[in-house]
């Protein structure tokens, strides 16, 4: 079964985060948390209540991590999982973040992202090219990237599996299973 990386960090979305987990565990796979450092993150909740013209956040479980990013070697991974939420804003900006995403798309590793996670490969050129669904208020953003934004729950484009955000986690995570179905070493 597979190993996969899930990259995440304090203000991830709580759904965004412990879904893949479990879905990743539950298949049979290894699913692995990285953060900044090993302490547990803390996720939050990320809602829609009438008269907000955004959404609303409040405060989630804690994840425990299991590795640091600067620790992680990546060629230790078959596929990477970057969930949303804020943690994608100050995770793009981290070296060793760089390092490892960088590995998986030179590698033609399977990539998952959902709602805010494509902000860490655009900002790191990779998305150039591609087609990816985000959170749809980062259309602009992923436009800019030089992507193709399709508003879908389950886009698939070649290795990479990405959705707009947790009430799209049941399509994401069966379309993610496949990519990874067909990857997995024996």
């Amino acid at each position: 079964m597979a190993r996969v990386l899930i990259l995440t960090g304090d203000a991830a979305e709580e759904l965004d985060s412990m879904y893949p987990v479990f879905r990743l565990r539950e298949g049979g796979h290894e699913a692995v948390v990285a953060a900044l450092t090993t302490r547990p993150v803390k996720l939050v909740v990320h809602d829609f209540e009438p008269e907000c013209d955004a959404y609303t956040e409040k405060p989630g479980h804690l994840l425990p991590v299991d590795v640091a990013v600067a620790d992680v070697a990546p060629e230790e991974y078959d596929a990477l999982v970057i969930p949303g939420g804020r943690a994608p804003e100050y995770l793009r900006t981290d070296p060793d973040v760089a390092r490892i995403v960088r590995h998986f798309f030179d590698h033609g590793l399977p990539v998952g992202t959902i709602c805010h996670g494509p902000q860490v490969p655009a900002a790191l050129g990779l998305l150039r090219g591609r087609v990816t669904a985000a959170f749809p208020p980062l259309r602009a953003d992923v436009e800019n990237a030089g992507a193709t934004f399709v508003d879908g729950p389950d886009v698939v484009d070649a290795n990479m599996v990405s959705c707009r955000g947790w009430p799209d986690l049941p399509e994401w995570s069966r379309a993610f299973m496949a990519v990874l179905e067909k990857s997995a070493p024996a």
